[in-house]
């Protein structure tokens, strides 16, 4: 188990904003709202199997788009 390092999270929070900006059927107010409220939300995280399940999920995200 590799922690992703802060670098790659902020990474992975640019991308999926991006992806936010582009989506056509579905809101974008209330998805970039959501990227926004689950990143804030996970900040504070300390332990290290919640932060990597966290990054996958964004990764998963922006692979299948769509939300687990």
């Amino acid at each position: 188990m590799v922690l992703p390092s802060r670098q790659q999270i902020l990474r992975l929070y640019k991308h999926l904003i991006r992806y936010g900006n582009h989506l056509k059927l579905t809101d974008k107010n209330y998805f970039l709202g959501r990227v926004r409220h689950e990143f804030r939300g996970n900040r504070s995280l300390t332990n290290p199997v919640e932060v990597e399940f966290s990054f996958k999920r964004g990764e998963t995200l922006l692979k299948k788009g769509r939300i687990l």
